[in-house]
């Protein structure tokens, strides 16, 4: 069993920054992948980033390129996802999620745990 907890949601202008946590435990870290997510009310969950088990690659969503950067520090057993040039579109509830087995994956239904989400909200 693996259980993910998100933190670093909140309120922030449009331009503004916001850096997700997600802390990780119950089995070894370093093997999964790890990804966020998120859901906009009426939408989808839909993929925003993802990291292999090592950090070597990273890979993310057209909408979130060169403003998102994701991370991992795996000797704290935490995924990050730094957020820059907010704009009001990327409100929505955002999960991390870990995949156990299998490369980088950009669909919900390839990872096994989730987290209970965290909520970004950015006021224009």
């Amino acid at each position: 069993q693996v259980q993910l907890v998100e933190s670093g949601g909140g309120l922030v202008q449009a331009g503004g920054s916001l850096r997700l946590s997600c802390a990780a435990s119950g089995r070894t870290f370093s093997n999964y992948v790890m990804g966020w997510f998120r859901q906009a009310p009426g939408k989808e969950r839909e993929f925003v980033a993802a990291i292999t088990w090592g950090g070597g690659g990273t890979y993310y969503a057209d909408s979130v390129k060169g403003r998102f950067t994701i991370s991992r520090d795996n000797a704290k057993n935490t995924v990050y996802l730094q957020m820059n040039s907010l704009k009001p579109e990327d409100t929505a509830v955002y999960y991390c999620a870990a995949r156990l087995i299998g490369g980088v994956a950009t669909t919900a239904y390839e990872y096994d745990y989730w987290g209970q989400g965290t909520q970004v909200t950015v006021s224009s």
